[in-house]
C-alpha cells in the first residue's frame, strides 16, 4: 500500500469509469458512484501494556448504501491507509450488488502490527476504534466484520463497546462473531468455499474435470485454508503454498510436488497464517522464495493473500499452463497484468466475485442475527452455494453474451445495479 507504487483507490476509480463508460451512466451518477458518499479518519488512543499511551491511525469509509446497510471488513496492518480502505470499501459495494444480497459497501482498519501488540492493547484499539464511530454504524446503519488480522475475538469486543455505549442488545451489529455469541456456523470457511464454488463452475465451463487439475495458492490463512480444504474436496491437488513469515520478515512458497498435506500444515501455522519455515522443511516441503507460487506449472492460481500480488513485473513469469485465476484476496492482480492474463486466454475469476462468499455469509450471520434464529451449518453451507453458483452463473452468462471478460462482466452487473438503486431512490 503506502510502500508500493499503486494506488488502490485509483485502479479502483480506474475499473468504474471504464464501466461507467460501458453503461453511459449520466454526470451526477457517475460523480455519485465514484467516490465514498461517507467517510471518516481519527486517532485511537490506547494505553499500553508498559503504562505509556500510544495514538493509532482508525478509518471507516461507507462507499454507498443505497441498496441496503454499508457492509465490509476492518482489517489491522501497519501499512493501512485511507486510499486503500476507499478502495476496499468500493469494492464491496459492486461485490454486495453482484452477490445480489440488499447491502452495500464499506471497510475499515487501523494502522497497527496485531503481531507486535498484547490482547490487551487490541482489546483497547479494538473498543477506541468503535467509540469513535458508534453514532454511525449499527445493525441497519453500517455493519462491520473482521478481514486482514483481525478475528472473530476483536468483532466480539467491539460488539460488547456498541452495545454498552448504545445501552442494549444489537448482535446484528457486527458480524464474523464467535459462533457461542451470536456468530454464523460455516463464517470462518465461507469465502474460501464459495470461491471454489465459483472454481467449480469455471472449470465445468471449460470442460475440465477438478480432480484431474492442480493448483498455487497464496496465502494461508482462513480464506487459503478453507479454499484449500474445498478443492481438495472436488478432488484437486494443492502442490504449492505462498505465504509471509513474520518470524524473517519475508514470504516463502512451500512446495511439495505429489501435494501438500493440509492439515500438517495446518499444524505447523501461527494465528497469523505464518507457516514454520524449519518446521515445513523438517516435514520434507520445498521452501521456495515468496513469488515462486506464481511460477509453478499448475493448472489454477489462487492468490488469497493482499492486493497487487500479480503485476507488471511478475505476471510473464507465470506459465502458460495455467488456465485460470480464482482470486480470494482483494484486488490482486493489477490492470496491467489482468490485461496480459486476459490476452493469454487465461480464465479469471474476479475479486468481486470469486471472493463473495464472506460477505454472503455474513449477511446471512446478520440475519440470523437480527432474528435470533440460528441455522445449522449444512444449511449455511447450502445456502452459500446456490448464492455463488447463481452469481458465477450471472456473471458467466453476460460475459458470454456481451463479449465481454469477467472482470468486466462482474463490474457491469454490481455498478449497473447500484445506480439503478441510486436512481430508485431519486439521489440521482
Amino acid at each position: 500500500m503506502a510502500a508500493e507504487p499503486y494506488n488502490a483507490f485509483a485502479i479502483a476509480q480506474a475499473h468504474f469509469d471504464r464501466v461507467a463508460e460501458m453503461l453511459e451512466l449520466d454526470s451526477g451518477t457517475r460523480t455519485l458512484l465514484r467516490q465514498p458518499m461517507r467517510e471518516y479518519a481519527f486517532s485511537i488512543p490506547v494505553r499500553m501494556q508498559d503504562g505509556r499511551s500510544e495514538v493509532f491511525r482508525g478509518f471507516r469509509v461507507q462507499y454507498n448504501d443505497a441498496r441496503g446497510p454499508a457492509k465490509g471488513g476492518i482489517r489491522f496492518h501497519p501499512l493501512e491507509t485511507l486510499d486503500g480502505i476507499r478502495a476496499l470499501a468500493a469494492a464491496m459495494a459492486w461485490k454486495c450488488a453482484v452477490a445480489d444480497i440488499p447491502l452495500g459497501g464499506g471497510k475499515g482498519g487501523v494502522v497497527c502490527d496485531p503481531h507486535n501488540l498484547t490482547p490487551n492493547e487490541l482489546e483497547g484499539i479494538c473498543r477506541g476504534w468503535v467509540r469513535q464511530v458508534a453514532r454511525d454504524i449499527g445493525p441497519y446503519q453500517d455493519v462491520p466484520a473482521p478481514d486482514v488480522m483481525t478475528t472473530s475475538q476483536h468483532m466480539l469486543w467491539m460488539l460488547d463497546e456498541y452495545e454498552t455505549l448504545a445501552g442494549g442488545r444489537f448482535p446484528g451489529a457486527f458480524t464474523g462473531k464467535p459462533v457461542s455469541m451470536g456468530g454464523s456456523l460455516g463464517r470462518r470457511e465461507a469465502t474460501g468455499f464459495g470461491l471454489v464454488f465459483a472454481l467449480r463452475e469455471a472449470l465445468l465451463r471449460l470442460h475440465v474435470k477438478p480432480e484431474a487439475t492442480t493448483a498455487a495458492v497464496q496465502g494461508f490463512g482462513s480464506v487459503g485454508q478453507a479454499a484449500i480444504a474445498m478443492y481438495h474436496e472436488l478432488g484437486g491437488t494443492v502442490i504449492a503454498v505462498g505465504c509471509w513469515n513474520q518470524a524473517d520478515q519475508k514470504s516463502y512458497t512451500f512446495r511439495r510436488v505429489e501435494g501438500i498435506d493440509l492439515d500438517e500444515l495446518v499444524s505447523m501455522t501461527d494465528r497469523f497464517g505464518d507457516i514454520s519455515k524449519s518446521r515445513a522443511e523438517e516435514a520434507g516441503y520445498e521452501v521456495l522464495p515468496g513469488e515462486a507460487w506464481l511460477e509453478q506449472d499448475v493448472d489454477i492460481l489462487i492468490p488469497a493473500a493482499l492486493e497487487n500480488q500479480i503485476t507488471e513485473q511478475n505476471v510473464g513469469r507465470i506459465p502458460d499452463c495455467v488456465r485460470v485465476v480464482a482470486e480470494g484476496a482483494n484486488g490482486p492482480t493489477t490492470p496491467e497484468a489482468d490485461r496480459e492474463l486476459n490476452r493469454r486466454g487465461v480464465y479469471i475469476i474476479p475479486d468481486i466475485l470469486g471472493n463473495a462468499g464472506g460477505v454472503t455469509c455474513s449477511y446471512f450471520e446478520q440475519v440470523q442475527s437480527n432474528t435470533n434464529y440460528f441455522w445449522e451449518k449444512d444449511e449455511v453451507i447450502g445456502k452459500l452455494n446456490v448464492k455463488m453458483t447463481s452469481a458465477f452463473l450471472d456473471v458467466a452468462e453476460f460475459a458470454e453474451k456481451k463479449k465481454l471478460s469477467m472482470r468486466d462482466a462482474a463490474y457491469v452487473i454490481g455498478v449497473d445495479r447500484v445506480a439503478r438503486a441510486c436512481r430508485d431512490r431519486g439521489w440521482v
